[in-house]
């Protein structure tokens, strides 16, 4: 999150003074609703000035196959290495959604504000496929139990698929596939914390359509716009 007149700035509109003004002038709307000065906002959100989107620069799309230990986000304050520093682009990009920096797999990265809501808005239901390894084994109750649906907090999830694909004795761990649709943090972790079972791994197989498994980790393809179309359809 930046300060709104600074990301105005960026964009090579105006000075970072005169976005000051410009947005005391009610002059600034995001998404869609008046700018106040100092507000923080993300490269996601929707910025007009006088009536037009701000954001100009080509929209670009990939697909990272994210490795273990990098964070989700475009700048980290610990100097941590980031998923935008794995594309080589020249485009300011910004990750959809988040992946637990010791999380692996599908992650989508792009600077189109408006696909970005699309996919992360509840409302359309993203498909998240998962693999997760788990401590303990998963009985078939306890499988059931979570295709019922379960409360965490204050939010609720719901798997739409869960299997155990394989049990391993030796290291008392189970391996399990999930599929998800709600997109809230940690929500794969969450599941099984509340069960007993905490994740010893986890791998994020697919996002909507799009897979990894053409991707070694850390690699990364563009999407053509057969898929960026596809993408743009799920909106409800």
């Amino acid at each position: 999150m930046e300060r709104l007149q600074k990301i105005i700035a960026q964009a090579g509109i105006c000075s970072r003074r005169r976005a000051e003004e410009l947005i005391r002038e009610g002059s600034v709307k995001v998404n869609g609703e008046m700018a106040t000065l100092g507000m923080k906002v993300s490269y996601t959100d929707n910025i007009v000035i006088g009536g037009k989107n701000i954001n100009r620069e080509e929209k670009v799309y990939f697909l990272l196959n994210k490795p273990r230990g990098i964070v989700c986000t475009s700048n980290d304050e610990k100097g941590r290495k980031t998923v935008v520093d794995l594309i080589d682009t020249d485009k300011r990009i910004y990750p959809v959604g988040r992946l637990d920096y010791d999380t692996t797999g599908a992650i989508l990265l792009t600077n189109d504000g408006e696909l970005a809501n699309i996919l992360m808005h509840p409302r359309n239901e993203i498909e998240r496929s998962y693999y997760a390894k788990v401590e303990g084994l998963v009985t078939k109750d306890e499988v059931n139990f979570l295709k019922k649906g379960l409360i965490v907090g204050r939010e609720k999830y719901r798997p739409e698929h869960i299997k155990v694909r394989k049990y391993d004795k030796k290291s008392n761990s189970s391996y399990v596939s999930l599929i998800l649709r709600e997109g809230h943090n940690h929500e794969v972790k969450n599941i099984f914390k509340e069960i007993g079972h905490p994740v010893i791994k986890l791998k994020r197989e697919y996002f909507a359509f799009l897979d990894v498994k053409s991707l070694k980790s850390g690699e990364f393809r563009k999407l053509n716009p057969k898929e960026v179309k596809q993408l743009y359809s799920y909106k409800k």
